[in-house]
């Protein structure tokens, strides 16, 4: 993703600004598609573990995450250096390749927001709020920044000694947060009910529209990564958009053969594992191939949701079935769908380029999964050991908006999931004290 420095270009500032914008957009429709996946119970709390993402990780990135992921190499491809701590050093007038470095920063940013508040689906209905406050800037300095700098940075491992491609994001983001969310359910354990308890989205409209706004702010994130307004944003695009398609029909069609129904979460489940799958590669494949990537994860990724209830882990909202799975597709997929034209050099299987690149892309893949796995599991237990990570079973049962924030989305519950009556009408004396 980094290009040497030059002189700033108005076009592809103007645009790389349009595509920030946009991929910060994506954590508030996350956090509406996640919020009407969950019980009524717990709405609000799953908005505000999206919603505080933002302001945790950019605190973060600002103080040091940017300057080790994309600063000098420090340690051989494995961390970047300390040459802007504190954004030190960068003003109005640095320029990174084409367009301002702040713009740079701030892009790469949105980033690492979205992919911590990624996470919080896996442990949806029952981790503390305050534990969550403790483990995103944690994580994000110990998992995501290593791997951002292995993938994009200067001298990063996977990008110039591996050779594996990552246009815009299948590894630091996608498999990242899936084998983070796989680490993190496993330590919480499973919610209460789990397996025997109805625990379906109370709000599919709102599902619906946080899959639109994600889809949407998807183009910034792909096509922006270009870091440019050319062809090649233009190619990611328009990639972007196909495998979206096929990935939305990938899930129905496995839906109306397995089950007789395609439904709205089907569908807003099959357009994100498209996208997700189209990530790494919206930069390497054709349109033909990107079709393809799509209708894969769509398919494959319609079945990998179900694994939790098999292996008995409670990823509460996919995260392990759609974003991890559908991360691993599109990765490896570039080492059979990569054509020459997009990537400049690196060819697929079926392009005459072997195995070569698919090998690399699967090293990548098992590299990245592995730690950030055995990282996020290590982080997470010793949150839980200190402070507890999992909330009391009184407040999983009454419901994490009341328990933790003292509200609740609905006066009056909905479908029977909801508390009775919002902290707004109860007594100041009958109030639940909010506990973290």
């Amino acid at each position: 993703m980094t290009l040497a420095a030059a002189s700033a270009d108005t076009g592809d500032t103007a645009w790389l600004l349009a595509a920030t914008a946009l991929v910060l957009l994506m954590t508030p429709g996350l956090a509406l598609f996640y919020g009407g996946m969950v019980r009524t119970k717990s709405v609000l709390n799953m908005l505000m573990m999206s919603f505080v993402s933002i302001a945790l990780v950019t605190v973060v990135w600002l103080a040091a995450g940017f300057s080790l992921t994309f600063g000098e190499d420090a340690a051989g491809g494995l961390i970047g250096g300390l040459d802007h701590i504190g954004m030190s050093g960068l003003g109005p007038d640095s320029v990174q390749g084409t367009v301002p470095t702040l713009l740079f920063a701030t892009f790469q940013l949105t980033f690492a927001i979205i992919t911590a508040a990624l996470v919080s689906g896996a442990v949806a209905d029952r981790a503390k709020f305050g534990a969550w406050l403790v483990f995103v800037p944690v994580w994000a300095l110990l998992v995501y920044v290593p791997v951002a700098h292995w993938v994009w940075g200067p001298g990063g491992w996977i990008l110039e000694r591996l050779g594996a491609l990552d246009f815009a994001g299948g590894l630091p983001v996608e498999i990242v947060s899936g084998a983070s969310g796989l680490a993190l359910c496993l330590v919480l354990g499973p919610r209460l009910g789990f397996k025997k308890d109805s625990m379906r989205p109370h709000n599919l409209p709102m599902v619906m529209l946080g899959a639109g706004l994600l889809w949407f702010g998807w183009f910034g994130f792909n096509a922006g990564s270009a870091l440019g307004a050319n062809g090649l944003a233009a190619a990611a695009f328009l990639n972007t958009l196909a495998a979206g398609c096929t990935g939305l029909l990938g899930w129905l069609f496995v839906e109306q053969k397995r089950d007789g129904h395609p439904t709205t979460l089907g569908a807003a489940s099959g357009a994100v594992a498209g996208l997700v799958a189209i990530t790494p590669s919206c930069g390497s494949v054709s349109l033909l191939g990107a079709l393809v990537v799509g209708l894969t994860a769509g398919a494959v990724c319609s079945y990998a949701v179900s694994w939790k209830f098999k292996l008995n882990y409670d990823d509460s909202l996919d995260v392990v079935g759609v974003h991890l799975v559908g991360g691993v597709i599109g990765t490896l997929l570039i080492g059979v769908f990569a054509v020459e034209s997009m990537t400049g050099g690196a060819e697929g299987l079926l392009y005459g380029g072997g195995l070569a690149q698919l090998g690399k892309q699967l090293v990548a893949v098992v590299v990245v999964a592995v730690y950030a796995f055995a990282v996020t599991y290590g982080i997470g237990k010793l949150i839980d050991v200190t402070m507890g990570f999992r909330a009391s079973e009184e407040q999983e049962q009454t419901g994490l908006d009341l328990t933790v924030h003292a509200e609740t989305a609905y006066d009056h519950g909905v479908l029977g999931h909801g508390a009775p009556v919002s902290s707004s009408v109860v007594p100041h004396a009958q109030k639940v004290t909010p506990q973290a």
